[in-house]
């Protein structure tokens, strides 16, 4: 056990090393305040021993409030990450970290989503040789609990996945996709778009090695998941516009957006910019971005999109997304411009 937990101090320590490392004391305090305003109320009891705290429901409380921590802060990176702010991650994802050990010690599956934080954070900054050694952590601690759900299992093969495409192995990186596919699958079932997240790295891969009629095929699948998926979403805020007393399905955050944003744009680049040009495949994609961003009340980028959508599909005759990308089109204009009929 003292192997273990001296490895995973290290750890620690070497992530503290690359957070400071080339930031000067005004960028790191920036980084620390960025996480600490939204946790500091919760740090005043578990940092200052009371009479109450030493005893057991004390410790009890306290516990629960480092519990609450460990989600606040994973929740801040996550969003950070989502939005490709890897160095603002970095604080929340290392006290993640720290809380997590001190709930659960120092070599438990719990460490694992924190594990996994800070390696996508790292890796957004090029430090793979960390990002290698969270992993290995995050691995082993899942091969020591077989009863680890299928979430976790799929996470770790996508980090994993990722780090071998970074490294140029791409190979491995397959491999990793596809049991993250599995995984994935098995916890949200095979039209998911969480499942078609690995989809897409695949897809990714294939490009990559000039497979281009696979990676094309992949690139169909998540294109009309996501298009299934949207339409179901943009309907039921149709039904609540008409209908304000409904329960209206939640939305995507801001950092969601711009993650699902880049992957849809990544696939629509690929088809414009590919020597067979897909109408239906690009009349699809810029729909489904039309419907994100009229979703996320950014009626220019969702008129623009439309526009790409309507072209595209006025090129196929009778093609059934026509008719569809037109309502989209007047419900933009008219939520963009209300009474102006």
């Amino acid at each position: 056990m003292s192997s273990i937990s001296s490895r995973v101090h290290f750890v620690c320590d070497l992530v503290k090393a690359c957070l400071q490392f080339g930031r000067d004391a005004e960028h790191q305090q920036t980084d620390w305040v960025g996480i600490h305003k939204r946790i500091c109320q919760l740090l005043v009891p578990i940092r200052t021993p009371t009479l109450f705290s030493l005893q057991a429901a004390g410790r009890i409380e306290i516990q629960l409030k480092k519990a609450e921590l460990i989600e606040i802060c994973r929740s801040v990176a996550q969003s950070s990450l989502s939005e490709g702010k890897h160095q603002e991650a970095l604080p929340a994802a290392q006290f993640c970290l720290r809380c997590s050990i001190d709930v659960h010690g120092p070599s438990t599956i719990h460490l694992v989503p924190a594990y996994l934080l800070l390696a996508e954070a790292n890796m957004g900054l090029g430090n793979l040789t960390l990002v290698s050694e969270l992993l290995s952590q995050a691995e082993w601690a899942v091969l020591k609990s077989p009863e680890c759900g299928h979430t976790v299992h799929h996470q770790l093969h996508r980090s994993l996945g990722r780090l071998h495409m970074a490294t140029g192995n791409l190979e491995a990186a397959l491999l990793h996709f596809a049991n993250d596919v599995y995984f994935a699958s098995e916890e949200y079932g095979l039209d998911s778009t969480v499942t078609c997240g690995g989809y897409f790295l695949m897809a990714n891969v294939f490009a990559k090695q000039g497979r281009m009629p696979i990676a094309c095929s992949l690139y169909s699948e998540v294109a009309r998941t996501w298009h299934c998926h949207l339409t179901k979403l943009l309907k039921t805020h149709v039904q609540y516009v008409h209908n304000p007393d409904m329960m209206l399905e939640p939305s995507y955050d801001k950092a969601k957006q711009v993650e699902v944003d880049e992957m849809l744009r990544t696939m629509l680049d690929f088809e414009q910019n590919g020597s067979r040009k897909d109408s239906t495949q690009i009349a699809l994609l810029a729909h489904c971005l039309a419907m994100l961003w009229f979703l996320g009340k950014d009626s220019l980028k969702a008129l623009g999109f439309c526009s790409i959508a309507l072209q595209a599909s006025q090129l196929i005759p009778n093609h059934d997304l026509t008719e569809p990308i037109q309502r989209l089109l007047q419900l933009v204009q008219t939520e963009a411009h209300p009474g102006s009929d």
